[in-house]
């Protein structure tokens, strides 16, 4: 490893100190809904032959500790890819 110079770390020479905030400034306000279901049902199983009898009727997988699902199946993330880049 390479060794690090004192005078990099001399909080008192550094000229310009960003502040994340001043970032922000002139910034549009962004608020992103949630997106909520149309309906929402809670379905109980007596067995776990139930559970998979249901799963197989539907086309996805379930487990014990499966606490949510989309109908149709729909992943957790969008799948699309997003980047920020800094341009400067």
């Amino acid at each position: 490893m390479g060794e690090i110079d004192s005078e990099t770390l001399d909080e008192d020479k550094i000229e310009d100190k960003e502040i994340p905030s001043d970032e922000w400034v002139g910034m549009p306000e962004f608020n992103q809904q949630k997106k909520e279901p149309f309906s929402k049902i809670i379905i109980r199983f007596e067995t776990a032959e139930d559970l998979e009898e249901f799963a197989e009727m539907i086309g996805q997988k379930l487990t014990p500790k499966t606490k949510s699902i989309w109908h149709p199946y729909r992943p957790h993330r969008s799948g699309v890819v997003r980047r920020w880049v800094d341009e400067s």
